[in-house]
C-alpha cells in the first residue's frame, strides 16, 4: 500500500503502514532530482513569477488546476522534496501561497491562488518558472499539460456505441456514453437550459443519430439529442428544470449527472418528503476538470481538501477523466470509486481505499477470527432479576421461541437454547414464573449485551388517567290556547225553534218539554173537576238539554289547564263560553364523570348501571302448552372502556369505547310491562395532547311542533274565530356532549 497524505493511525492501518515506508524505501534511493528551492518574484498588474530550483533540469513535468479551491498543482516525478519551509506566504495578486509535499517517488508543488486566473510554465537549466497572472480568467479551469501529456494525444477511430439514460438517486439523470474504446476527449459544458457533450475524436454511428424522449423519468431531462460535429459526436441534453450538471469518465465510459437543483439545494427536506433517508454527503465543495489523470493522484487532492489521512493499497491504479463542478469532495470521492470499481473504509480520521473485493475479503476474515474467538471462549452464568416486566415475555424477546418446561419448588419455568435471537450456538436463557428472574448461560459478550438490552426492556411502564364527561341538556317548550262554546235557547212564538249543541241534546230538551208539559195538563183537569193537582210543583220535570258537553257546540278545551267559564242567560236564550290555556317550560341537565386509571397499552374498563328485569313467556319442555314465565335482565349502563398508548412525542393515542343508558319507559304487554331502553354510545380513536380535553362526540337534535285543531270556515273568522279553534306550540331541544381528557403519570422507576 502507499501513503496518499498524512500519517496512518495504529489498529487496523498499522500494518499497511509498514507496507508503505518498505514500498517508499526503492523509491527514495532511485529519487536522483532534489528541490532545493521556491521562491517568487513580482510584477507589473500583480502578476508573479515562482521560480523552483532544483538539483538537476527536471523533465516530465505534470501541471493542472482545479476551480475550487482555486489552485495550481505541478508534479515532478523522480524528485524529493529538500525544501526546509513547507508553506511560503505569498499574498500579491492572485497568487495566495506556495507549498510542497512529497509522495510516492515525486514532488508536488501547489501554488494556491485568490482566485482562477491564467498562468505559464517554462524551464531555465535547473529552474522551472510559472508565471502566474493577476487578473482573473475567463471560462472554468482547464488542464495545462506538458506537450507529453496523454490526455492530448488524439486517438483517431473511435466511435461511440451506446447511448443509456436512467434514473439515478434524488431525480437525478444519469446518461452513460459508452466507446468501442479508451482515450476518448470529451468536453461538457452548459448552455442555458442544455448541456452540450462535444466529443473530439469519436464518431457518431448512423444508428445513434436520433431524439430520446425521456421525460417520463421524472428527471430534469426532457431529451436526448445525438449528431455529428465536426468530425466527432454532439449530445446535446435539453432540460426543463434548474439543474447542476457533473461528468466524470472512466475506461471507455463517459458518464454525465444532472441533477434538479431543488434536490441539490435542500437535500435534507427532499429526502424526507420523499420518504428516503437524507443525503451522507456534507464535504467542502470541489471543482475537478480532469483529463486521463491517475487515480493515485486525485486521491491526493481529496486528502488535500479533507484534511484526512488516504492509504490506498497497491492495487489501486489507473487512470480516470473526471469533470465535477462544486461537487461535495466527499460526493466526488464516492463517485471516483463507483466508476474504478473501488470501496473505501474509514477509522477516525484514517480513509483505506481498496477494491471492494479486497476490502470485502478483509472483512470476512475479521468475521471469522471473531468468530472463531466467540467459540474457544469460556461460559459464564447470570441472574438476571426482572423488576417490572414479566422474565417469560423477556426471555421470549431475546430468543426465538420460548420452550416450557416444568419447574419445581412451587415457581414454573421455562428455558431456551440454541442459535436463536442474542445468543450464541452455546448459549442458552431460563426463567423462573415465581421469582421472574432470568437465568442466562452464554459467553460473557453476549451476556453483557443481553444485560444491556434487558436494561433497556425491564422499564416501569408510564400509567395515563382517562377521565370522560357525558354531558346530556334538554331545553323543551309547549304552549296551547283552547276553548269550549255553547249556543241554546227556544221560540214558542208560532212554532217551537230550539238550538243547542247536538242530537242529543235537542232530544232531550224536547223530551223533557213533553213529559213537563203533559205533568202541567194533568195538574189542569185537576183543577178543572175540582180536585188537588196530582203532580206537585217539586215533582214536576226540569226542562233541560242534558250534560255540558252534549249541549256545547265547540269542545277543544286544554287538558289539565286552567280555565275561564262565562254564561249569558236571556229569555229562551243560554250561552256558555270556557277559554283554557296551558304553557309548560322545562330545562334539564346531565352530567356523568367516569374515570380510570390503567398502564400504557393495556385495556381498562369502568361500569356503573343497573339490571332491569323484564318477564319473557317461553313454552314447557315435554311439548305441553301450557307457557312458562321467565325473568330475564338487561343491563342499563354507564360505561368507559379504554385502551391508552403514550407516543414518543408525549402525546397519547386513545381507542375508547363510551356508553350511556338509561329506562326512558316501559311497554304494556299482555305479560308485563318491558323497559324501553335510550342507548347513547361512541367508539372512536384519536391521538389527544397530554392534559387536553377534547370534544369526541355529540348528538344536537331539535323537535318543532305546531297544532291546529278548528271548524272550518268559522275557525278562520277574524277574532272571533278563535271561540272555534284550538292552537298549540312545543319546542324540545337535546343536547349530548361527550369530553374525554387524558392524563399521563409518569413512573420514576427504572430498571436496575
Amino acid at each position: 500500500m502507499n501513503l496518499v497524505s498524512g500519517v496512518a493511525r495504529p489498529r487496523w492501518a498499522a500494518l499497511a503502514s509498514l507496507s508503505l515506508c518498505l514500498a517508499l524505501v526503492p523509491a527514495l534511493a532511485l529519487a536522483e532530482n532534489v528541490l532545493r528551492n521556491a521562491s517568487y518574484q513580482t510584477g507589473s498588474g500583480g502578476a508573479v513569477d515562482v521560480v523552483l530550483e532544483f538539483a538537476e533540469p527536471v523533465a516530465g513535468v505534470q501541471t493542472f488546476t482545479t476551480d475550487n479551491p482555486p489552485r495550481i498543482a505541478i508534479d515532478v516525478p523522480d524528485t524529493r522534496n529538500g525544501l526546509n519551509q513547507r508553506r511560503i506566504a505569498v499574498g500579491s495578486g492572485a497568487t495566495s501561497a506556495i507549498s510542497a509535499v512529497e509522495g510516492q517517488g515525486r514532488t508536488r508543488v501547489v501554488i494556491d491562488l485568490f482566485r482562477t486566473t491564467s498562468f505559464e510554465t517554462r524551464t531555465e537549466g535547473n529552474r522551472l518558472i510559472v508565471s502566474v497572472a493577476g487578473g482573473a480568467m475567463a471560462g472554468t479551469a482547464a488542464i495545462a499539460a506538458n506537450p507529453d501529456d496523454p490526455s492530448k494525444r488524439v486517438n483517431s477511430g473511435l466511435a461511440l456505441s451506446n447511448i443509456d439514460f436512467r434514473r439515478g438517486d434524488d431525480g437525478a439523470g444519469r446518461l452513460v456514453l459508452s466507446f468501442d474504446g479508451e482515450g476518448v476527449l470529451a468536453d461538457m459544458r452548459t448552455e442555458k437550459s442544455q448541456v452540450v457533450i462535444d466529443v473530439a475524436n469519436a464518431s457518431l454511428p448512423d444508428s445513434l443519430r436520433k431524439r430520446l424522449d425521456v421525460s417520463d423519468f421524472a428527471t430534469p431531462v426532457r431529451s436526448i439529442e445525438s449528431r455529428p460535429n465536426a468530425g466527432g459526436s454532439r449530445i446535446v441534453v435539453d432540460t426543463g428544470a434548474a439543474f447542476e450538471a457533473l461528468a466524470y469518465q472512466t475506461g471507455n465510459e463517459y458518464v454525465v449527472e444532472v441533477v434538479p437543483i431543488k434536490a441539490a439545494a435542500d437535500p435534507v427536506a427532499a429526502a424526507l418528503a420523499s420518504g428516503a433517508a437524507p443525503p451522507k454527503y456534507t464535504g467542502k465543495p470541489v471543482t475537478f476538470n480532469f483529463q486521463d489523470i491517475p487515480v493515485r493522484t486525485v486521491l491526493q487532492l481529496i486528502a488535500d481538501e479533507s484534511n484526512l489521512n488516504i492509504v490506498a493499497a497497491d492495487t489501486v491504479q489507473g487512470n480516470i477523466t473526471l469533470r465535477l463542478q462544486n461537487v461535495p469532495w466527499d460526493q466526488a470521492l464516492d463517485i471516483m470509486l463507483r466508476a474504478k470499481q473501488l470501496d473505501k473504509r474509514r477509522d477516525g480520521d484514517v480513509v483505506w481505499i481498496g477494491p471492494q473485493k479486497e476490502l470485502a475479503d478483509f472483512e470476512q476474515q475479521k468475521e471469522d477470527a471473531r468468530i472463531a474467538l466467540e467459540e474457544r471462549s469460556e461460559t459464564i452464568t447470570e441472574f438476571i432479576p426482572i423488576n417490572y416486566g414479566i422474565a417469560e415475555d423477556i426471555a421470549k424477546l431475546l430468543t426465538d421461541e420460548s420452550k416450557t418446561s416444568s419447574g419445581g419448588g412451587g415457581g414454573g419455568g421455562g428455558s431456551s437454547s440454541g442459535s436463536q435471537g442474542f445468543l450464541s450456538e452455546r448459549g442458552s436463557i431460563s426463567f423462573d414464573r415465581r421469582t421472574n428472574t432470568l437465568l442466562v448461560i452464554d459467553i460473557p459478550k453476549r451476556v453483557s449485551e443481553i444485560k444491556r438490552l434487558v436494561t433497556l426492556l425491564d422499564r416501569a411502564v408510564d400509567q395515563v388517567m382517562i377521565e370522560a364527561r357525558i354531558v346530556v341538556a334538554s331545553d323543551d317548550f309547549a304552549r296551547e290556547i283552547g276553548s269550549r262554546f255553547g249556543l241554546r235557547g227556544t221560540n214558542n212564538k208560532v212554532n217551537t225553534l230550539t238550538t243547542s249543541g247536538s242530537l242529543e241534546s235537542l232530544a232531550n230538551f224536547r223530551n223533557t218539554t213533553i213529559a213537563r208539559n203533559n205533568e202541567l195538563a194533568t195538574n189542569a183537569l185537576d183543577v178543572l173537576n175540582g180536585n188537588q193537582p196530582s203532580i206537585s210543583p217539586s215533582d214536576l220535570t226540569a226542562v233541560t238539554f242534558g250534560t255540558i258537553d252534549q249541549a256545547l257546540n265547540v269542545n277543544l278545551p286544554v287538558n289539565g289547564a286552567p280555565s275561564l267559564g262565562l254564561s249569558i242567560l236571556a229569555l229562551g236564550l243560554e250561552i256558555d263560553l270556557e277559554l283554557s290555556a296551558l304553557q309548560s317550560e322545562g330545562r334539564g341537565e346531565v352530567i356523568s364523570n367516569p374515570r380510570v386509571i390503567t398502564s400504557n397499552q393495556r385495556e381498562a374498563i369502568i361500569r356503573q348501571g343497573d339490571e332491569v328485569g323484564f318477564v319473557t313467556i317461553a313454552p314447557q319442555q315435554g311439548g305441553t302448552s301450557v307457557p312458562i314465565p321467565n325473568v330475564q335482565f338487561k343491563d342499563v349502563l354507564l360505561e368507559l372502556k379504554v385502551t391508552p398508548t403514550i407516543t414518543q412525542d408525549g402525546r397519547v393515542f386513545l381507542a375508547m369505547a363510551i356508553k350511556k343508558d338509561e329506562v326512558s319507559g316501559f311497554i304494556d304487554t299482555s305479560i308485563g310491562q318491558v323497559p324501553q331502553i335510550q342507548k347513547r354510545e361512541v367508539t372512536t380513536a384519536v391521538l389527544v395532547d397530554n392534559g387536553q380535553t377534547v370534544v369526541v362526540g355529540g348528538v344536537y337534535e331539535f323537535k318543532s311542533r305546531e297544532d291546529l285543531s278548528k271548524v272550518p270556515f268559522l275557525g278562520d273568522i277574524p277574532g272571533l274565530g278563535a271561540l272555534f279553534r284550538k292552537k298549540g306550540r312545543s319546542a324540545n331541544k337535546a343536547e349530548l356532549l361527550i369530553f374525554v381528557t387524558p392524563q399521563i403519570l409518569r413512573s420514576a422507576g427504572a430498571a436496575g
